[in-house]
Order: C-alpha cells, then structure tokens, then sequence
C-alpha cells in the first residue's frame, strides 16, 4: 500500500500570509537582538522556540476570534499560512539567534575593535581577515564599543553595509543548501517513515483546522499549572519573598564529594515543565536512552578517575566522541533512504529530484569558493562543508525521530574537530583564521535551521499546505532573515555596545594559542570520533537485531552535550510518567493525557515569554525560565 496521502486540493498560502510572515521575521530579529542585549531570554537555546510558539499562539487566538466574528465563519489565516509563519518565524530566530548572527555579528562588529598590542591579534592574523569581512571603519568601531549612538548615518551605514550583505548572502546559501538537501529526503522521511516528530506535535494541534486543541480542558489546566510555576519563579525574582516553584538548578555534584565519585562534575537537577511536556512525546526507549546515557557519560568519568586515566587530557573525549556519533546518524539515516534516492534519480518524473542535487552540490561549491576566497585551502573548505551538512543531517534526522529538547554540540563543530584531528602545524595561518571566523555559525548548534525546515515540511503535509508556495516561504525568509538580524544587531550595537562581545576573545584567542603554541595531530580525538561512530552503529545494529533491546543510539548522541545537564531530570520524569500512564492505562489514557501535555508546554511557554518581553520593553533583567 502507498504511504502517500490521499491527493487533495492544497489549502492557498496567499501572498498576504508570505508578506506578514516576511515582516514577521524582522520584527523578530528586532525582539531577539534586544533581548540578548538586555540578557533577558534567548529562545533559540532548546529545540522548539518559545517565542515562535508565543506568536502562533497569538496569531491561532486572533484567527479563532476573527472566525467567530465574521459572516463567512473563515478566519484571517487558514492553517497552511499559520504553518508558512511559522516556519519563516523559526528559520528567523534561527539566523538572529544566540548560535548565528548574535555570535558572526560579533565578529564582524567587534573584532577589529578588540585588536590590542598586548593580544597582537593584528601580527598574528588581521592581517588575513579581507576588509568586506568585518567593520573596519574605527569610527564605527569606537561608536560601537561606547554604545550611545546611532546606526543611521551615512558614515556608519556604509562602515557596516559590505560586511552584512556578504554574509547574509553566505548565510541564505547555506539555508538554501539546507532546503534542498531537506527536499531530496522530504518524500521519505515525512510520507515514508512513520517518524514521530515529537517538536512539532504542539503546533500541529495549535494549527489544527477543528481548534480542538484550544477547547481540550486538560490542554488548559496543564497550561494552568505550568503557567502559575513559571509566574511564581518570575515573581520570585522580583520579590524573593513569593515563593517559588522549581526554576532552580539544584546541583547534586556536593553529595559525591569522595574520590573518585567527585569526578562526577556538575551534574543539576531540575523539572521543567516544557522540557517534561516534550519528552513525553518522545518514543519511551528514545526518552530512556536520554537519561540513561547521560548516566553513562557521569560513569565514564568516574571509572577514568578511578582507574588513573583521567590524567590523559581531555579523557574520556566526550565532543569528539559526539561528533563521531551525529557522523554515524546521518550514515544511517542515508542508508535507510538510498531506495528512495535511488529511485529519485530513475524515475521518470525524477528531474526535480536532480535538479535538487544540482542545485545543493552548487550551493556547497560556492560556500567552498567563497572560504578560498577569504584564504582557505580548496581541501580544508570542501572537507568542512562536508562535515558540517553531515552533522546537519545528521541532527535533522534524530530531531525526527527522537525530538529531544536540545541538541547543542559545544566544541564539536567541525571548525574544531578538523583542527584537533590533523593538528595546527598541518593547517596554515589562513587556513585556521577562516576557522575561526567560521565558528560564528558553529559555536554550537542548539537553534540549527535545518530540522525546522524539515519539521515544517511534516506540518504543511499535515494541513494540505501548497508545497509550492511553503518553497517559497523558506526562501523569503533565507532572504530576509540574514539582513534582517545583521541590521538588528547593528542598530543596538551602535545603542547600547555590542552584545555578547565575549565570544570574540573565545574563538581568537584560542586561534591565537594556536598560532603561538602550534600542535601536532591528537590521535585521541580521531580515536574518539571513529569510537563514538563505531559505538553508534553497534547500538544500531543491535536495535535490528535484537526488538527487545532498549537503548537507542540517538540517546548516545544528544546525552553528551552540554545542555542534557539542564534537562536529563525533566526527561526521566516524563519518561517515569509515560510508562506509568501505559502500564495502568494503556493507550486510550495516553491518547486522553497527550492534551495535557501540550498545554504544560503552552502555559510555561506564555508565560516565560511575557517575561522575556517585561525585559525587552523595559531594558532591565528580568527571570528567564531558560537558562
């Protein structure tokens, strides 16, 4: 039997709908620049963005309400625009978020500024960095560096202009790579494989033509509960004399205080209501492989202080071993779809298939010209393109399938792993300044764009979206959001001093140490890559083998990052919950529970963003539900 969908007429995304979601999008950049300037939330930080939720929130309630108040009883934006907006408003907060342009416009903004005869950054590697690439202007530089100013003079507009429209081009690329690459697998994994897409089950139900969701009452008494825990903690920081409930991290790490338990680390606990609301709609063993490996991971630095080789450095070289491991998912998740690519390529109909391959291998070779371009080896920039859409795959693939809550990969972009594996006096001063510089959309990957393309996909399937016009969707917004956040960022660099301007030292200076201090090859690392891939596919292999088994090698993945720190406790109580709810009431509880669930997302979510905007309207610190 077919596992495509019964053909129906697609519901129109009109242009309307592309022109709010377009200006949507820069409003956005606007609210998330602000925000991280004032420290008051960064939303892009776990999988699903509570601001873009927020604003379908508002945007479902204002459809509903238009509905009920006009004759036609047809609300201002059917649920295919709602999906368009959505999905425009998370490739946007993905670009102005915390791991994009927050980090690349510090670079282009600040480094020159930040250049000193004592760091003798100038010596060592300006001399490399081409003058389009960032703010050369000192000027500009110093205007930025006081705050107080204004972006909008001539002087400052040009001083800024080359650097923001070179990257914003490099970065709709780089989305519009990724949209491709998502397109060749779309059939498959959306219509294919029954991938339970845990993110995207709330605005699915928030999207949902019958607005049941918004009638459900146990949707409503979770988003009670959730929403009164995260007013309390709000007002808590305001008033320390209201109590609180949770919002803390409470580190457990003083418990083990004896060797070679202390080797343990900072391990913190704490429930959060829409980290538990997630992980209850992730597969039990994909929920039970999160925190079970993330006790694996304490284990092995236990059992490496006991055992004394805890003195190597780095042991047990858990980002290596987590960039091995994404390696090994896209491998998979490629092999269990080269049929369908096979026959993507044979069918007759097959030739927007090729002209999607055609189009993604372009897309690399210019992002590979451009980093020869700025002085990288052809070699270094093809092998890190390589690395970097594998890992994208790689985490679009277990988002899918698994949905955890994050998945953030610090120090394990390829930016690094390349320079740790073949050693710094193997790769020129060029060769490791554009790596650095690269870092300014690699510092981690907690809001990578690609899974939302791919989620969104899932959605618009969902509601008979015109696929056409959700093509065009993402590439207004690959458009729009680069120049959008570049021109947000510099509107309240010029304001208030550029934000985040730590992240400059920490990606030069250790470019800097590099330079200085040059290293041969570690051999740990790439032993720790390929054991980390090789561990991987074992875990997949006995998952074929064997149905019983209950690890999952995705939880191997995304239990090493940093983030699982924040959220293994909410993870194993959803996961406690879940199998409980199954155990005693099977699957017509569960189905009846699922509301519940979504509207404990909802309600933390509303509230935690009410707060982020208290901080950004008013430009004080403000409680933040994410840490």
């Amino acid at each position: 039997m077919s596992s495509k969908r019964p053909e129906a007429i697609p519901e129109p995304v009109r242009v309307r709908a592309l022109a709010l979601g377009t200006a949507s999008v820069v409003v956005n950049a606007f609210w998330l620049i602000a925000a991280a300037t004032f420290g008051s939330a960064y939303p892009d930080t776990v999988s699903l963005f509570h601001n873009v939720v927020f604003i379908l929130f508002g945007l479902s309630l204002l459809g509903i309400a238009s509905s009920w108040l006009s004759r036609s009883r047809r609300p201002f934006l059917n649920a295919s625009e709602l999906v368009a907006i959505y999905l425009m408003l998370c490739i946007g907060t993905s670009i102005a978020g915390l791991d994009i342009v927050q980090v690349l416009g510090t670079f282009t903004n600040g480094l020159r500024a930040l250049a000193t005869p004592e760091n003798d950054w100038q010596a060592l590697f300006l001399r490399l960095v081409p003058d389009w690439l960032v703010v050369t202007d000192t000027e500009s530089l110093r205007a930025m560096a006081v705050g107080d100013g204004t972006l909008y003079t001539r002087r400052h507009l040009l001083a800024l202009l080359p650097s923001a429209l070179v990257w914003s081009a490099f970065l709709a690329v780089l989305l519009i790579v990724m949209l491709l690459l998502t397109l060749l697998v779309r059939e498959r994994w959306v219509e294919g494989e029954k991938l339970s897409y845990p993110i995207v089950q709330l605005p699915l139900a928030m999207t949902g033509k019958s607005s049941a969701f918004y009638r459900d009452r146990l949707a409503w008494l979770g988003f009670g509960i959730a929403g009164s825990m995260n007013l309390l903690n709000g007002l808590n920081f305001l008033y320390p004399s209201v109590p609180s409930l949770g919002g803390r991290l409470y580190d457990l790490s003083p418990l083990f205080s004896n060797a070679p338990w202390n080797a343990i680390g900072w391990t913190p606990a704490a429930l959060f209501p829409f980290a538990v609301g997630l992980a209850f709609f992730m597969p039990l063993d994909l929920s039970f492989s999160c925190w079970f490996f993330y006790l694996f991971w304490k284990l092995e630095l236990i059992a490496g202080k006991a055992l004394g080789i805890r003195s190597l450095p780095d042991f047990p070289y858990i980002e290596p071993q987590t960039a091995g491991s994404y390696a090994a998912l896209c491998a998979l998740a490629l092999w269990t779809t080269r049929s369908h690519l096979a026959a993507l390529f044979r069918r007759t109909s097959a030739r927007s298939g090729r002209w999607m391959a055609v189009g993604a291998a372009a897309g690399i070779a210019a992002l590979a010209a451009f980093s020869v371009r700025i002085g990288m080896a052809a070699w270094v920039a093809v092998a890190f393109f390589a690395a970097y859409f594998v890992l994208s795959i790689g985490i679009t693939r277990m988002r899918a399938e698994l949905g955890s809550p994050v998945h953030d990969l610090h120090l394990a972009g390829p930016h690094l792993m390349m320079v740790r594996m073949f050693g710094t006096r193997a790769l020129s001063v060029a060769n490791l300044t554009g790596l650095s510089l690269f870092q300014g959309f690699n510092r981690a990957y907690r809001g990578h764009p690609m899974p939302h393309i791919l989620e969104s996909l899932k959605l618009a399937d969902a509601t008979r979206a015109s696929r056409t016009r959700m093509g065009w969707a993402i590439v207004l917004a690959a458009l729009t959001a680069p120049m959008a956040a570049f021109w947000a960022m510099g509107h309240y660099s010029f304001r208030y001093g550029i934000p985040n301007l730590g992240k400059v030292p920490e990606a030069f200076d250790r470019l800097a140490g590099w330079l200085t201090n040059p290293a041969p090859a570690d051999v740990g690392v790439s032993a720790a890559v390929f054991f980390g891939g090789g561990a991987t596919l074992a875990l997949a292999f006995l998952r074929a083998k064997f149905v019983w088994f209950p690890l999952h090698p995705a939880g191997y993945a995304v239990s090493s990052n940093w983030s699982i720190n924040l959220f293994w406790c909410s993870i194993f109580a959803s996961w406690a919950a879940k199998l409980s709810i199954l155990r005693f009431g099977g699957l017509p509880l569960l189905r009846t529970a699922q509301p519940f669930f979504l509207g404990f997302i909802l309600g933390d979510f509303v509230i935690g963003t009410l707060w982020m905007l208290r901080g950004t309207v008013l430009g004080v610190p403000t409680y933040k539900f994410l840490f």
